[in-house]
């Protein structure tokens, strides 16, 4: 009989009791097993400030004493395992409650803030998330270009205008006499040519029901206005921003970084869905041509997008320019604004005030930070984190879940390599333009306190030189004090 055979023991009580369990042993068992299931999900933690409190507990332990780096064993060989940090302290031992020293942060950060690398200016913000206390500040109030960095207020404002469960919807409209059939884009830059292939078929079976083999067909970009070329188009970094796309105009089958985009998505996306309905038995007569819903059309096919806390997290990672502008547009539409550059610019806007926090100097000119006419300030981007930290706003959440991981995820998945101090612990938002370079997330300090930080640098001559300089930054917050 094994000793680790949890039923063998059992066996052995048996036997001792002449072939019955007794009660006790039953009972026993059960408050064991309940005793390690408690201690389960203790240890996991209930969300403190946007970290579970066992993360924020491994993230204090900054003496990494424990193991050896050995290196790869050959050029082509898997990434070691990172050392193992010293034992963990106990739970509830670390010293949450105790701040930041204020001024050993500004004897760290000062020479770090002053690299030549980071260019002319350089302007930057750090603060408690639980209090809010600001605790470094370098022209914290000063407006400048934040590039990708402003999808941290674009993600905030939709997140709060319309929740995290919010999905965009596709429409497909059949008019009262079943000859025209009408594609109606509600702004998911997501839609797949799956998608529309499911919505071909529920189309196919409405036609059949209405005893119809062919159709003619129509698609609708109503929903938007305004021009649909972003100032910078044409541009691999953006679509035309249209109601109406299938995978973000993309001309290849990446789903993120820059692409060769069509200069007509909803056209393409109008031929796609009249090539599967002819898949699914419908003849498509003529070509498809712009043109809204008849009256009184009714709804035969419908797909949503993914929520808007996935789309957040999918636009903050992969810092996804196009999601960018549509979670701008629907932010627009929820609050009664134009869906246009200008409506998003209001719409975004006046959600962050309401949030209350610092838009004073802010301009958000675009959605994704393509345009150079943004403007944000460090103290903004700062307090925005914190409102997505906060234990009663957990619609917000998405914010801080999808900012890449230094050294794991999204844009940061090749920086904080080769050792780095601030590998998986920095969660941070990118942002890059030429000359411009900012850095925009939380991490978790040696005290345990979960900090928002924002650096915005600019005239720098080389982004490979600027970035490792904004890592340092964010790395040094991660370290105890010196």
């Amino acid at each position: 009989m094994r000793p680790s055979d949890p039923w063998g023991r059992l066996k052995v009580l048996k036997n001792r009791h002449n072939g019955s369990y007794t009660w006790q042993v039953i009972a026993g068992s059960a408050t064991l097993g309940l005793v390690v299931a408690a201690g389960a999900v203790l240890a996991a933690g209930p969300w403190d400030n946007g970290q579970r409190k066992a993360e924020r507990a491994l993230a204090v332990t900054a003496d990494r004493t424990g193991g050896a780096h050995h290196g790869r064993p050959t050029p082509d060989g898997p990434r070691p395992a990172p050392s193992a940090p010293a034992v963990l302290p106990a739970l509830g031992t670390t010293t949450h409650d105790a701040p930041r020293d204020a001024a050993a942060l500004r004897d760290t950060l000062a020479p770090l803030i002053g690299a030549p690398e980071l260019g002319d200016k350089v302007a930057a913000s750090v603060i408690d998330t639980a209090t809010g206390e600001q605790l470094y500040g370098n022209g914290a109030t000063t407006a400048m270009t934040p590039a990708s960095t402003i999808k941290i207020a674009t993600t905030t404002a939709a997140l709060s205008a319309l929740g995290p469960d919010h999905r965009i919807a596709t429409t497909a409209a059949l008019s009262p006499d079943a000859r025209t059939l009408t594609l109606v884009g509600g702004g998911d830059p997501t839609l797949s040519k799956a998608a529309l292939r499911s919505m071909a078929a529920d189309s196919a079976k409405a036609l059949r029901e209405d005893d119809r083999k062919s159709v003619r067909l129509t698609y609708d970009t109503s929903r938007y206005t305004g021009p649909v070329l972003h100032p910078i188009s044409p541009n691999e970094n953006i679509a035309p921003v249209t109601a109406l796309m299938v995978d973000e105009g993309r001309l290849n089958d990446t789903d993120r970084g820059p692409a060769k985009r069509t200069d007509d998505p909803a056209g393409d996306a109008a031929r796609a869905f009249a090539a599967q309905l002819r898949k699914a038995g419908v003849k498509v007569t003529g070509t498809p041509r712009e043109a809204r819903p008849a009256d009184k059309a009714r709804t035969v096919a419908t797909h949503r997008s993914a929520p808007l806390a996935a789309l957040v997290e999918r636009t903050l990672t992969n810092s996804d320019n196009d999601i960018a502008e549509a979670l701008a547009r629907q932010t627009a539409i929820a609050k009664g604004e134009s869906a246009d550059f200008a409506g998003a610019r209001r719409a975004v806007t006046n959600e962050l005030k309401k949030l209350k926090v610092p838009v004073t100097g802010a301009h958000l000119a675009d959605g994704s930070g393509l345009d150079r006419e943004d403007r944000v300030t460090p103290a903004l981007l700062t307090a925005l984190l914190a409102r997505a930290a906060d234990p009663d706003r957990p619609g917000l959440r998405p914010v801080l879940t999808g900012l890449p991981i230094a050294g794991f995820s999204g844009t940061l998945g090749d920086r904080y390599q080769d050792g780095s101090e601030g590998t998986g612990l920095i969660r941070a938002k990118t942002g890059t333009l030429n000359g411009v370079n900012s850095l925009a997330g939380t991490v978790v300090d040696p005290r345990g306190r979960l900090l928002a930080f924002a650096f915005l640098a600019s005239g720098s001559l080389s982004a490979t030189e600027a970035e490792p300089a904004l890592d340092a930054l964010a790395t040094a917050l991660a370290r105890p004090a010196r």
